[in-house]
């Protein structure tokens, strides 16, 4: 879990060994590795890309459409309607879903844009979702959803946005799957994270709460690199950044409390 931890940020615990062991084992017969040790071997030499799959083992893809529709309605009242308050028309809105899981968050973004912003056609938006699960961000890529995903979305939206797909499933339409650019990202990494630019509103819900306090800060501060002076940055409903980091300021919305980078004093 060290190995774990070192890569990623998050924790498990004594109690979650139950969880670790059946994700090792399970890899460890992916790979034929008869032993931990000769397992551990592999994981450490990175051979045939290991590291990657192991760590994908150890994300939770818990998510589904709309989620937390508070935020979306925050967003297209106050937020981007701040963010445009002194831009020009055809400027472009970025707004950032990390983690993504399998796609539902960026996809919901860009479906909540088109049914609730006036101003949708005014400015070129672009929706980044990155997440460090490779196997997640190919599904995301893909498309294709089930029932459990889409449970939340009234059944207007899913017959305008999807086609059905087999096994009770829906892919979302080619031109909404396009406008949407997807990434790898570990929120530990600036080096990963600074190449995606700085964003208006950045999404990022429910993953810090499996850090610990180190690395709850160090990915507050790679975040706050990656917002554009006065952005906005949303978290989980269980989630607070004034216990993880002082560098943004809390901002209270009729729909949600959110938390800002300062304007003053910033590089612009």
């Amino acid at each position: 879990m060290e190995f774990v931890y070192r890569r990623t940020g998050m924790i498990f615990t004594e109690a979650k060994r139950y969880y670790v062991e059946r994700r090792i084992a399970d890899r460890m017969e992916a790979v034929g590795s008869a032993t931990f040790a000769s397992y551990f071997a592999r994981l450490r030499t990175d051979q045939g890309g290991e590291v990657e799959q192991f760590i994908n083992a150890f994300t939770v893809n818990e998510t589904y459409f709309y989620r937390e529709e508070h935020q979306l309605k925050c967003l297209t009242t106050d937020l981007l309607e701040e963010r445009v308050r002194r831009r020009a028309p055809s400027d472009a809105v970025r707004i950032w879903s990390v983690p993504c899981s399998t796609g539902e968050e960026p996809y919901s973004l860009a479906i909540w844009l088109l049914e609730n912003w006036r101003r949708v056609d005014a400015y070129e938006i672009e929706i980044v979702g990155s997440d460090i699960d490779t196997k997640a961000l190919r599904a995301a890529e893909e498309g294709v959803f089930g029932k459990r995903a889409l449970m939340r979305l009234p059944a207007e939206l899913v017959e305008r946005y999807f086609v059905p797909a087999e096994d009770e499933q829906w892919r979302i339409l080619d031109d909404l799957r396009q406008s949407v650019r997807f990434s790898q990202v570990n929120l530990m990494d600036p080096a990963q994270t600074r190449p995606n630019g700085r964003f208006d509103v950045i999404f990022c819900r429910n993953v810090l709460i499996y850090f610990d306090d180190t690395a709850r800060r160090i990915a507050a501060e790679n975040l706050y690199e990656n917002l554009a002076p006065g952005g906005f940055i949303c978290l989980g409903h269980t989630e607070s950044m004034s216990r993880i980091s002082p560098l943004f300021e809390v901002r209270r919305f009729a729909d949600a409390i959110l938390y800002q980078r300062p304007i003053e004093g910033s590089d612009g």
